[in-house]
């Protein structure tokens, strides 16, 4: 992959949250290992798809990205620069550049505001529009573009439907031209019927103003319609890595097989004949993961290394890469 083509290259990301005793004198006992040494890179104009199971450290991941959580350690490089050295005005902006799409469209706008200023606000805070005429018709402009009425600006956030509201957060996230968008499970709260229009709109919008996205989901089979490469996470670390064809057709990693056996297919001659691979017990604690590879404890073909050495995340060749000693 060339340098010249990468928009964001993760290198070592960690995101610690500090476990602490007491009341007036806390001290810290330990560390909930939520994201735990995550490198990868994303070219501009891909969705880079992060799948994994409730609690893995996904939407942490993105939120570490956008420094909205300042990172334990690592880097985050977007366009070569460092964005965990930035402070400030600096970093502000730089996120002129990079945008959020949240998981919940009822929790991520402010009842009290209209939705004109819901999405004016981006611009009124980075100082976008000559005047407020101006960015009242760029706000109508973002509604029109994310198939709203333009003349919704006064309306409230109880006015809307779910898929309403999610429009509303993607045009929030357009109003300041951005290059990047962590779109942190935008379909998980809507109906099924919506989802279909919601992953459309984000491909669309893509095209339109050439978007990169990571776009973080548990539904595989919508990860798979909307990415070019697929990362699966478990447990704060990467298992798998690759193009999203390769990674359905040829898994690697005995937790992305045991994930993709669960996804039904709509073809009772398949199904029928299909083996589901079914994880014995519980996920292990994020503030105390099993020494060696983080999936040892429930991995169907684990080896006596596996519970020693944590597994190097490297290529296999192609741009596929895994964690694990099988290979």
């Amino acid at each position: 992959m060339s340098n010249n083509n990468v928009l964001l290259d993760v290198q070592d990301l960690k995101m610690y949250f500090p476990i602490t005793q007491g009341i007036i004198l806390q001290r810290r006992i330990g560390d909930i290992k939520a994201v735990d040494g995550i490198s990868f890179s994303i070219k501009r104009g891909e969705t880079l798809g992060l799948v994994g199971e409730s609690g893995c450290g996904k939407s942490t991941t993105g939120r570490a990205i956008l420094q909205l959580y300042r990172p334990t350690a690592g880097h985050v490089l977007f366009h070569g620069e460092d964005l965990t050295r930035l402070k400030g005005e600096a970093l502000r902006r730089k996120r002129r550049q990079m945008q959020m799409i949240f998981q919940d469209p009822y929790a991520s706008l402010n009842p009290r505001m209209t939705v004109g200023n819901i999405i004016g606000e981006p611009l009124e805070v980075h100082n976008i529009g000559s005047s407020r005429v101006a960015r009242r018709e760029r706000v109508q402009e973002l509604l029109r573009v994310v198939g709203l009425n333009p003349y919704f600006v006064n309306r409230y956030p109880h006015e809307f439907s779910g898929g309403q509201r999610q429009r509303i957060g993607v045009a929030r996230a357009l109003a300041v031209n951005p290059e990047f968008i962590v779109c942190d499970e935008p379909i998980s709260a809507l109906d099924v019927s919506i989802q279909a229009q919601m992953i459309n709109l984000l491909e669309d919008l893509q095209a339109e103003f050439n978007l990169t996205y990571l776009f973080i989901a548990h539904d595989l089979s919508v990860v798979r319609h909307i990415s070019d490469r697929v990362a699966v996470m478990y447990l704060g670390k990467l298992a798998e890595l690759a193009d999203r064809d390769t990674l359905y057709n040829d898994p690697l990693h005995p937790y992305t097989q045991a994930l993709l056996s669960a996804v039904p297919i709509p073809d009772p001659v398949i199904e029928e004949k299909r083996q589901r691979i079914i994880l014995q017990g519980d996920v292990p604690s994020p503030a105390s993961p099993p020494q060696g590879c983080n999936f040892c404890t429930r991995c169907p073909r684990v080896m006596d290394i596996c519970h020693e050495v944590d597994p190097e995340f490297k290529d296999l060749g192609g741009g596929h890469w895994v964690a694990c000693y099988l290979y």
